[in-house]
């Protein structure tokens, strides 16, 4: 079992930018995959973006070309950088390791 505490939410306006962080309870050893959803309200569930223990990516495309994620293992940490924040990105943003889900951080971005 991980745990998973995200952060770096908030309310920032539209074209702005935000830094989620995602911190492991515990490294993981070997091959891993990684990822960020979120959720709005009255909407399913959707992937981010994910990466890979060996830096492989990917991203939804309402993201591409606007979010970044990252790793560094040395902190056993996962980012998502988001810049050009849109209105419809506002949703509780979750972190992902198999079946272990942290509890959310909020983004709301105002127009």
């Amino acid at each position: 079992q991980v745990q998973l505490v995200e952060s770096g939410g908030g309310l920032v306006q539209a074209g702005g930018s935000l830094r989620l962080s995602c911190r492991r309870s515990r490294r993981i050893v070997g091959f891993y995959t990684m990822g960020w959803y979120r959720q709005a309200p009255g909407n399913q569930r959707e992937m981010v973006a994910t990466i890979t223990s060996n830096g492989t990516t990917n991203y939804g495309d309402s993201v591409l070309g606007r979010f970044t994620i990252s790793r560094d293992d040395d902190v056993d940490t996962v980012y998502l950088q988001m810049n050009n924040l849109k209105s419809e990105d506002t949703g509780i943003y979750y972190c992902q390791y198999h079946n272990n889900w942290g509890q959310g951080t909020q983004v709301t971005v105002s127009s």
